[in-house]
Parts: structure tokens; sequence; C-alpha cells
């Protein structure tokens, strides 16, 4: 347990080093981890392991991909409940804000949904980044017409243009395993779509449940991590 005990206590210590490393900023005042001896034979290396943590707390590109989406995107809402009947239409506000330096990007969705039995007023929030650790965008979702919190994976397509993300949940009506994918697709500068599928309803295929077509009217600024605290 000693044993143990110690090797978590070194963990987190070099968690924390590599985090203050990885923290962005400019080159004005660099944070450096300091030397770290050569590890004794069977603990382990001190300095593998600040590296590994410096990488894995880095911002990059593909962060950089979820930022670009921030300010407040005006959307207009398709629901199709039978893929046979005419689509039911709303409005919908969503606001993107990177938090955490720059490593994830907080979106709020507000609207009154109709879902064919006249108008719900909705709200949900989400969670965006992208691990460098397992090299997938991650995200989660909650919103007031439900209680489940929805995990999702994502990749990008090589244009930089389509995000598609999957998630397997359990489904209330069947207590069974589902599953959702939803497609991001940037049509613009500040416009985009986003496409949200599920199982047909006879389970042998898909069918396009939502469409939010987004237009951006105002843009947020990245905040920048305070290196003072």
């Amino acid at each position: 347990m000693a044993a143990a005990a110690k090797l978590a206590s070194v963990c987190v210590i070099g968690a924390l080093i590599a985090a203050a490393v990885a923290q962005p900023g400019t080159d004005k005042h660099p944070i450096k981890a300091p030397d770290a001896p050569k590890a004794p034979e069977g603990q382990p290396d001190m300095a593998a392991m600040m590296a590994a943590w410096e990488a894995a707390a880095k911002p990059g590109k593909m962060h950089e991909h979820l930022a670009k989406g921030a300010g407040t995107w005006e959307g207009t809402v398709k629901m199709w409940m039978d893929p046979a009947a005419p689509p039911s239409e709303s409005k919908c506000t969503t606001v993107m804000t990177p938090v955490m330096g720059g490593r994830f990007v907080r979106g709020e969705t507000k609207g009154n949904f109709d879902m064919g039995q006249g108008p719900v007023p909705f709200e949900g929030f989400g969670i965006y980044g992208y691990n460098n650790t397992t090299k997938q965008f991650e995200s989660t979702w909650c919103d007031n017409l439900g209680t489940c919190m929805m995990h999702f994976t994502g990749a990008l397509s090589e244009d930089g243009k389509v995000l598609t993300w999957n998630s397997k949940f359990v489904d209330p009506m069947t207590g069974k395993d589902t599953w959702m994918r939803e497609v991001e697709t940037y049509t613009g500068p500040d416009s985009m779509k986003l496409e949200m599928y599920g199982p047909s309803m006879d389970g042998k295929g898909e069918m396009k449940m939502m469409e939010i077509t987004y237009t951006r009217v105002a843009k947020a600024a990245t905040p920048k991590a305070d290196l003072s605290k």
C-alpha cells in the first residue's frame, strides 16, 4: 500500500508540473519544468512522465478547430418524428465559449422544439474537446428533455470541414443499447449545419431525426490562460 501511495503521489506531482508547463501564453515569461533526477531502478522515469503529461495537456490544431466555432449562432431547426411526414420547424440559439485556455469549448443551446405535440421549451449544455492521448474528439451532452448524460467521440475529415460524432446510450423506451450519430459541416466562415441520425423505425437502417442550419451572428474572443495564478 505504501508503494502504491508513493507512486500515486509521483504521478500527481508530474501531472501538476506538466499542466503548468503546457499553459498557452506568450514567450515573455516561459515556465520550465525543473530538471528531473534520473529515476532509480524500478521507479518511474520522472522526465518521461513530465514530457508525456506536457504533451497531453498542450492545446493544438484540433483544439483550434473547436475554438473557431466560438460565438453566438442562430439556428433553424427541422425535426422528423416520422421520416414519411414533413418535419416540424422551430428556432434556437447556441452560444459556444472556449474555456480552460482553449482546451475545451462550452456550448449552450436554448429554443422551443416542436416534437409533434406543440412547442416545448428546450435547453441543453455540452462540453467539447480533443483528447491528445487517444487522438479523438470527445464531448458530453445533457438537456432538460432527459436525465442521461450522453458521451460522444468524434473524428474530423481531412479537409477540416466535417466533424462526425458517435454516441451509444440506453434507449428509455426499450431499455436496450442504441446509438446516435451527429454530423457538423462548416458551409462557410459563419455558417454551418448540424445533422442528427438514429436507428430507423424498423431497426434495419438509420433515419435523419434533426437538422439545424446555423448562422453566426456574433463572434467571441478566445480567452488566454492566466499564468499569474
